[in-house]
């Protein structure tokens, strides 16, 4: 595959985002790389240490992409139960992407928002 043609660029957002569903704040940071990627909408990756980790458990479903690498997976454990492979990550990115490193991108479509203020 290509890699020379295929657009990735990854940079600092230090406006405030927030994970929330149900009511709960699952990540709140102003420390978010933002990714974006020729063909798809920009991805918010959260450092670990902005997350509420406590509220993940890690799945067995993986995924691969040519340009990042290996995806790790995550459900979001809420009270009314598991919100499947809703997290995902890259342990050990490709070389062009290592800035994401261990950092967790949100799924937009199974949590009810992820808000980008410029407010604290």
């Amino acid at each position: 595959m290509n890699t020379d043609t295929h657009h990735i660029e990854i940079s600092l957002n230090t406006r405030r985002h927030r994970v929330i569903h149900q009511g709960v704040t699952f990540a709140d940071t102003h420390a978010a790389l933002t990714l974006t990627e020729s063909g798809y909408d920009p991805v918010h990756y959260f450092p670990r240490t902005d997350v509420n980790m406590a509220r993940l458990a890690k799945s067995t479903h993986t995924s691969y992409c040519p340009y990042k690498g290996d995806a790790t997976y995550y459900h979001l454990l809420t009270e009314d139960g598991p919100v499947d492979n809703a997290v995902w990550s890259y342990e050990q990115p490709m070389e062009r992407v290592a800035q994401i490193k261990s950092y967790l991108a949100f799924h937009p479509t199974r949590v009810d928002r992820i808000d980008e203020t410029a407010g604290t």
